[in-house]
């Protein structure tokens, strides 16, 4: 029995010495923040303390990415779903946003983040979209990772809007149907001249995609874990990444 305990001891030991590829890292990993609510659930307190306490955890992401020359971090924040929530968190999410915006530009500048947005933030308050396009332009020049904020995104909302604006683009002969191609669809898409995610994080529990990057997605590998969002650590980032860099990745192919 004692040399059972010792072994899950060293095996935890083991986890605890990840040693990550760096020529293997991914140019691009998106996260959807999920278990905000439960964490807080779990603790008798309201579930604005969870999203609160999922803030902390951005900061922590954010800076071990730019550390570890990540591209692009695309975190999923508020979907086009997440209106259907009770009117109090929708507010609170939307102060927390500017809030964040607020608090964090300078340390985020400093280290060299772009500060980006991707969804239609036309339908958020106006103060978020003044902070935004503010933030985005102060830091667009940057060169340290582009941090992606899902806002009132939906991967199907996403795809709609790409294809509306390609037949308003063929209605006024900017472009021919034949020359629509996968390349070209993309260039309509929110996440424009981004390479597609290498590695999607869901932490919660939750094993699906519930609607984010559904185009981007197509090759992404995925990386669940049982662990809410406030509770994610840089170190589960490196699990997640060292799991990614074990992979086989064929893209359909056979090596």
């Amino acid at each position: 029995m004692f040399a059972f305990f010792n072994k899950r001891k060293e095996q935890h030991k083991l986890q605890d010495k990840i040693e990550l590829d760096m020529n293997n890292i991914p140019k691009h990993i998106a996260i959807i923040m999920d278990g905000n609510g439960r964490w807080a659930k779990e603790r008798n307190l309201p579930r604005t303390m969870g999203h609160r306490a999922g803030v902390e955890t951005i900061r922590e992401i954010v800076k071990e990415c730019n550390r570890l020359n990540i591209r692009y971090l695309t975190l999923y924040a508020f979907s086009t779903e997440n209106w259907k929530r009770p009117q109090n968190e929708v507010n609170t999410l939307m102060e927390l946003l500017v809030q964040y915006l607020r608090n964090e530009f300078d340390e985020l500048n400093r280290n060299d983040v772009v500060i980006n947005q991707i969804g239609d933030i036309s339908k958020l308050p106006k103060v978020c979209q003044k902070e935004l396009l503010s933030a985005y332009e102060r830091t667009k020049n940057n060169k340290g990772v582009v941090m992606n904020l899902a806002l009132n995104y939906g991967g199907r909302d996403e795809i709609l809007h790409a294809v509306k604006n390609i037949v308003k683009a063929a209605k006024e002969d900017l472009i021919s149907i034949e020359k629509i191609d996968e390349s070209l669809f993309e260039n309509y898409l929110f996440t424009s001249g981004m390479p597609d995610p290498d590695l999607i994080i869901r932490p919660s529990g939750e094993k699906r995609i519930s609607n984010f990057l559904l185009w981007q997605c197509a090759y992404s590998e995925f990386w669940y874990s049982n662990i809410y969002w406030p509770d994610f650590k840089v170190k589960d980032l490196h699990r997640a990444i060292y799991d990614y860099q074990h992979r086989d990745r064929r893209f359909g192919g056979v090596k």
